[in-house]
C-alpha cells in the first residue's frame, strides 16, 4: 500500500533508506527503540508489519480508502516523531491502534456533515478471507457485515477491534481510552444488538 497522504513525501523519504537489522533487534519494541534513535529501516519494517491492519481499522470506521490511507501515513509519521515517548506500558500494536483511532476521530470531527454518532455507510470485505471459504461461512460473513452497518459507531468500533483485529478487552480499553467495564458493557450491548438483528431475519443469533 502506498503512502497516499499529505505527508507522503516526507514519510517516503523516511522509509527510503535501508540498513541491516539483526533478528535480535527485530521485535516491535526493539524496532520502536531504534526508530526513537532515528533508524529509518526500523520504521520501514514496523510499517510493513502493521500498516495493513491499521488501514483496515481506519477504513471500517471511515469507509473512504483515500482517507484511510491518509490515516496510515499520519500514524507512521507520528511514530517517527513520537517513538521516544513509547513507555512500553502496552503492546506496540495497541499503541499504534490508539494513534490511529485519534487520527480517525480527528478527521471525522473535521467533517461538518458527518457527525461522530452517525452510522458508517457500509463495512468492507476482509481481504484475509480465504477464496476457498464455504458458502455457509460466506453467507454468515455477509450477514454479520450487514448487521455491523446497523450498529452505532461506538459499538462497531468495539466489535472491529476485538473480532477483526483480535484485541483483548484490556487492549481495546487502552486503545479507546475508556475504563475496562465500559468496554465490557459496550461489547455486551453490541453482541445483544447483533443477535436481535439476526433474529429479526428469522435466523439463529450468531455466537459473537
Amino acid at each position: 500500500m502506498a503512502f497516499l497522504s499529505t505527508h507522503a513525501s516526507e514519510l517516503n523519504g523516511l522509509v527510503g533508506a535501508s540498513q541491516d537489522i539483526s533478528p535480535a533487534t527485530n521485535s516491535d519494541e526493539a524496532l520502536i527503540a531504534r526508530v526513537a534513535k532515528g533508524d529509518r529501516q526500523a520504521l520501514k519494517l514496523l510499517y510493513g508489519r502493521h500498516h495493513v491492519k491499521i488501514f483496515r481499522f481506519a477504513l471500517r470506521l471511515m469507509t473512504d480508502e483515500a482517507a484511510a490511507e491518509d490515516v496510515v501515513s499520519d500514524v507512521f509519521l507520528a511514530v517517527w516523531r513520537r517513538a521516544g515517548r513509547f513507555e512500553g506500558r502496552a503492546q506496540v500494536s495497541t499503541w499504534l491502534f490508539g494513534i490511529a483511532r485519534h487520527k480517525v476521530l480527528s478527521r471525522l470531527r473535521a467533517r461538518t456533515n458527518d457527525p461522530l454518532d452517525d452510522e458508517v455507510a457500509e463495512s468492507i470485505e476482509d481481504p484475509a478471507d480465504s477464496p476457498e471459504v464455504t458458502m455457509q461461512k460466506e453467507q454468515h460473513r455477509m450477514l454479520l457485515q450487514d448487521c455491523l452497518t446497523q450498529l452505532s459507531a461506538t459499538h462497531r468500533e468495539i466489535v472491529d477491534l476485538v473480532y477483526y483485529h483480535g484485541k483483548k478487552i484490556e487492549e481495546a480499553a487502552s486503545i479507546l481510552g475508556v475504563p475496562l467495564n465500559t468496554v465490557k458493557t459496550r461489547m455486551f450491548y453490541a453482541r445483544k444488538r447483533i443477535g436481535e438483528l439476526i433474529a429479526a431475519k428469522g435466523l439463529t443469533p450468531a455466537h459473537i
